[in-house]
């Protein structure tokens, strides 16, 4: 029996080694002049089901900034989902994202297939929201992040270039989302292992200038740990 526990605490610390070893070796500093924001700032949330990570964002600022800064994509999505007060955005494999309304429902042939980047492009997928987001998604699941106004703008500019471009530089609709009032739209990247949804969350969040360290970013409570460990940002926790 000790033998067993010892070879246990021996794997435990391997991997928590190797846990360290990639966020040194992938880690983003971040931009401290433009983050964390103070007063003034602006609001973003991570929303996490457990396996999948997209982001929430105020609609009205962010209508206001792409109006000023000149975001097509971000305007037309804005117009769209006008009686909303925020939007969830994701981005993932076009087949496995648009076959996957839960973890329940994941079909296998389409995850390996994505995750070998054998997939048939991206998407993004868009929920409109009424009131907050703590509202609709389980706290336990939500990361609030305070950005300032420059740092909001980055991130802005960084999903404006997440959809796909078009002659008209308007984003190409895909069909009904999958919960709420949502939809997908024709993304631009390519997903794959390396490139999951929860690195281009961090994507969004680097440009924001929040430290990230993508290597721990395959699963959410990698991207949620590591926002903890070096932002001192926590999970909304359960009443």
């Amino acid at each position: 029996m000790r033998h067993i526990l010892k070879k246990g605490l021996k794997g435990l610390a391997a991997l928590l080694f190797l846990w360290a070893g990639l966020v040194v070796v992938t880690a983003r500093y971040g931009d401290p002049r433009i983050f964390p924001g103070g007063q003034g700032g602006l609001d973003v949330i991570l929303v996490s089901n457990g396996y999948h990570a997209g982001l929430a964002i105020p609609r009205g600022p962010l209508m206001e900034m792409a109006e000023d800064t000149g975001l097509p994509a971000l305007l037309s999505i804005g117009m769209r989902f006008r009686h909303y007060e925020w939007l969830e955005v994701g981005w993932g494999d076009s087949e496995f994202y648009r076959s996957t309304p839960t973890a329940n429902e994941v079909q296998w042939r389409l995850a390996l297939k994505a995750l070998l980047g054998m997939g048939e492009g991206t998407v993004l997928h868009v929920v409109g929201i009424e009131g907050r987001p703590e509202q609709v998604f389980p706290p336990n699941g939500l990361v609030t992040i305070r950005l300032s106004q420059d740092g909001f703008v980055r991130l802005a500019k960084r999903l404006e270039e997440t959809f796909a471009s078009s002659p008209d530089r308007q984003p190409e609709e895909m069909g009904p989302g999958l919960y709420g009032p949502s939809l997908f739209y024709r993304a631009a990247g390519s997903f794959n292992l390396f490139r999951v949804c929860n690195h281009w969350v961090a994507d969004l969040l680097d440009a924001a200038g929040v430290p990230t360290a993508p290597g721990i970013a395959f699963l959410p409570a990698g991207l949620m740990a590591d926002l903890e460990w070096r932002s001192g940002l926590k999970p909304t926790r359960s009443p």
